[in-house]
């Protein structure tokens, strides 16, 4: 007799995995999906406690599919505006100073649609020729508040190019989950358990099944090296320092610093949403890529450079701090000749899948990992369950 249930594993309980889950139990399969974590998340974790702090800043962008998805099963939760007064506050670090206005060639770039942009070419290079080299650097570390990348002239120009109109859209695309990425999270478990999915914590998978049953692997693509064995599960990610800060609140504080003169980018998360920090206190997450040989130290020096200026007398308001190292964490990122199809294949053989957002899957941040998480599933489940269509 014909099996009509599939049973799937999930390896890896982030946003890819949880994605992953709840689009395989839609579709009728038995689910489990096993974190080695004591809670669910991956880096879309929110940490617990007074100061409710992302893993580096972290938005939700809604001109991407998994916007859709999750507006259509009431996921992202109530959303945190930004109040169009500290909107105003946004500065950009430019020729050594804090301005009010990016840079004129910066604006004048946003008319190339990506698409037209060539691919085999650096960002550099192809915008140096339309603006002249000021402006393209000034727009290629502009870029770094979705990169996390140090050098981002030097990737594929048609890559930075789709970033650099995606992250300077009008009205903007990022949205702010109140109260944090966990909310989302937290919203994912909860439809993920009523549909069935068995969810388990601190269970480490150090072997991928071999039942022959699906398995979508979500972790991240240094992980899933180790767990497959693959040497060949590799592509460039970035290498950034973070800083987090609470300051008492000061009237007049920037809302965020764009790094013009270096890639930077720092935010004031509590301008949107007030209960991320104590009454009385300011949350500011950063994050300035650092090249290979750099020491974390020099991106935090930056970073505070930047909190100088546009945060003025903020080591006399400090009321908490934490600094970390994200190495490999920040997304794929493709070089001159190179696109999302050209990084680690979804479809690993045997009955295994990848999904997270360094492999082949398009789109930006959070998308690379849902398109993947998507993709992922209707492969496993239409291979074990032909005619299978998936939500």
């Amino acid at each position: 007799m014909a099996r009509t249930t599939t049973d799937l594993t999930v390896i890896g309980g982030g946003f890819a995995g949880l994605t992953a889950a709840i689009t395989a139990a839609e579709a009728g399969a038995r689910v489990t999906l096993h974190e080695s974590h004591h809670t669910l998340g991956g880096r879309a974790r929110t940490a617990e406690g007074p100061y409710a702090t992302n893993e580096g800043p972290h938005a939700l962008y809604s001109g991407g599919p998994h916007w859709t998805w999750l507006k259509q099963r009431d996921l992202t939760g109530p959303l945190a505006p930004l109040p169009p007064l500290e909107a105003a506050r946004l500065r950009f670090h430019h020729r050594g100073t804090l301005r009010r206005t990016p840079p004129l060639a910066l604006l004048r770039l946003l008319r190339h649609r990506s698409e037209k942009v060539p691919v085999d070419q650096d960002f550099l290079t192809w915008a140096t020729h339309q603006v002249g080299e000021e402006g393209a650097r000034a727009a290629a570390h502009f870029t770094s508040v979705s990169l996390f990348h140090h050098d981002p002239g030097s990737l594929s120009a048609a890559f930075v190019q789709e970033r650099l109109r995606r992250t300077a859209k009008i009205p903007p695309e990022a949205h702010y989950p109140r109260g944090g990425w966990a909310t989302v999270i937290d919203r994912m478990a909860a439809r993920a358990w009523n549909l069935g999915v068995r969810m388990e914590v601190l269970s480490r998978v150090d072997t991928v099944p071999t039942d022959r049953s699906p398995v979508i692997v979500a972790t991240s693509l240094d992980s899933a090296r180790r767990l497959l064995g693959d040497p060949s599960l590799t592509w460039d990610s970035g290498r950034t320092a973070l800083i987090d800060v609470a300051l008492r609140t000061r009237r007049g504080d920037a809302f965020a610093v764009s790094g013009l003169d270096f890639p930077a980018w720092l935010e004031r998360f509590t301008a949107q949403d007030r209960t991320l920090a104590p009454h009385g206190q300011q949350l500011v997450q950063g994050q300035v890529p650092i090249a290979p040989n750099e020491s974390r130290a020099a991106g935090t020096a930056r970073a505070e450079h930047l909190l100088d200026l546009g945060f003025p007398d903020w080591r006399d308001r400090l009321e908490w701090r934490a600094d970390a190292l994200a190495q490999g964490r920040t997304g794929a990122v493709d070089r001159p000749g190179t696109t999302w199809r050209d990084r680690p294949a979804i479809d690993r053989g045997n009955d295994v899948y990848l999904a997270g957002d360094q492999v082949a899957a398009p789109g930006i941040l959070s998308e690379v990992s849902f398109n993947s998480a998507v993709e992922a599933t209707t492969l496993a489940l239409t291979a074990s369950r032909p005619g299978l269509r998936t939500a």
